[in-house]
């Protein structure tokens, strides 16, 4: 099987959130049935329809299985790959090759949290590092500071560039009514910000919300006779060479650099002809590594690239317009609500966000400590 004979063979025919911010009296898989129902009903289709079923969590050592137990699933397929925030762009990969082979019809992938209302913390169940362990860092973010520092130090990336990520961030969530972080933010006040971990402030890091997020695949033969606009798979790629960020060989590149350009060859694009770009902006830093790294811009050039509003609204790329995990929604993993905005922009139900003519977005997840990488490619038919 070639990597391009994958190209528009499924499509995403329902998408769906809930609980987006706050949803006290909620727990975690109530949140994701939610999402999961809405998604199934947006499909035009019926819970007993879903016979595949792909999902990771943060809350849940065994996530398909506790999802079709609460949903009255029998899947035919499932699949829990957990790789961190990243796993749902790969759950694309995933299902879209089980719909090929025949092993099921219609594939559901989904999660869901309550870390907000639940503690207000991020909750998981990664194990801790021996080898980090003693020095006490305050993962995640002791990580993202250091990979920072060093960006800093090796191209002259500045914090005012960080804030300018910050504050597109904000931009565009103030076109968002379901962001969680709304309103005015200067620069001065990012600057100003309660410093966490040199050189990252509060305003340098995503939120901590609750959230649920679901989608339904099914052959691209199928989806047509659904109700909704389909949203089709042009093209996934992963790459993860480290679990611990102390493994990681360069601290300024990450895995990005291989998943883009796999997810860009069976897509058969390149970065012109991307409408949206949607990253895993866990902290500001993350979105100046993955530009480069998936060839927005050279490396090393990702702080000049974001200067002057050029990723914010009426900038020259429109990148996570709908606030992304800085400003929007950041349940503890990300990865599904970037699928989520790239549906709405494609089937042109982004509100006073929506970018013209969008008929091709990239998603990009990260998972763990800039440890796992993973890109996905979606368009609508005029793009096949």
């Amino acid at each position: 099987m070639s990597m391009d004979s994958m190209r528009g063979k499924s499509a995403i025919v329902g998408m769906a959130t809930a609980g987006v911010g706050e949803a006290p009296g909620f727990s975690a898989m109530e949140l994701l049935g939610q999402a999961a129902v809405k998604a199934v009903n947006d499909a035009g289709l019926k819970l007993q329809d879903i016979d595949g079923v792909f999902a990771a969590t943060s809350s849940h050592a065994f996530p398909t299985m506790s999802v079709v137990e609460y949903l009255g699933l029998k899947p035919r397929f499932f699949d829990g790959t957990n790789v961190g925030g990243s796993s749902f762009e790969m759950h694309l990969l995933q299902a879209t090759l089980a719909l090929e082979a025949g092993l099921c019809d219609a594939a559901l992938v989904c999660y869901g949290s309550n870390q907000r209302t639940a503690g207000g913390r991020l909750v998981s169940m990664s194990e801790p590092q021996w080898h980090e362990t003693p020095y006490k860092p305050r993962h995640p973010i002791t990580a993202y500071a250091l990979a920072t520092s060093r960006h800093m130090a090796e191209f002259g990336t500045r914090r005012e560039d960080l804030a300018d990520v910050a504050l597109a961030a904000r931009g565009w969530a103030n076109l968002n009514p379901e962001a969680f972080a709304r309103g005015p933010l200067s620069k001065d006040e990012v600057l100003s910000a309660r410093m966490i971990s040199d050189p990252l402030t509060k305003s340098d890091c995503c939120l901590v919300t609750d959230g649920a997020a679901a989608c339904v695949l099914v052959r691209a033969d199928r989806a047509k006779d659904l109700p909704g606009k389909p949203v089709y798979f042009m093209g996934a790629g992963g790459a993860n060479y480290h679990r611990s960020i102390v493994a990681m060989p360069d601290l300024t590149t990450t895995a990005a650099a291989e998943s883009g350009p796999r997810a860009m060859e069976m897509a058969g694009v390149s970065q012109k002809d991307i409408d949206v770009v949607m990253l895993y902006d866990a902290f500001t830093i993350n979105t100046i590594l993955f530009l480069e790294d998936l060839g927005f811009c050279p490396k090393g050039e990702g702080g000049r690239f974001v200067r002057d509003g050029r990723i914010a609204p009426g900038g020259e790329l429109a990148v996570n317009t709908n606030g992304g995990g800085l400003s929007c929604v950041h349940p503890g993993m990300y990865g599904l609500f970037l699928i989520a905005e790239a549906v709405a922009q494609i089937r042109g139900e982004a509100g006073e966000r929506q970018q013209q003519d969008c008929n091709i977005a990239l998603c990009h997840g990260n998972g763990g400590t800039l440890s796992s990488q993973c890109t996905a490619i979606l368009c609508s038919e005029a793009a096949l």
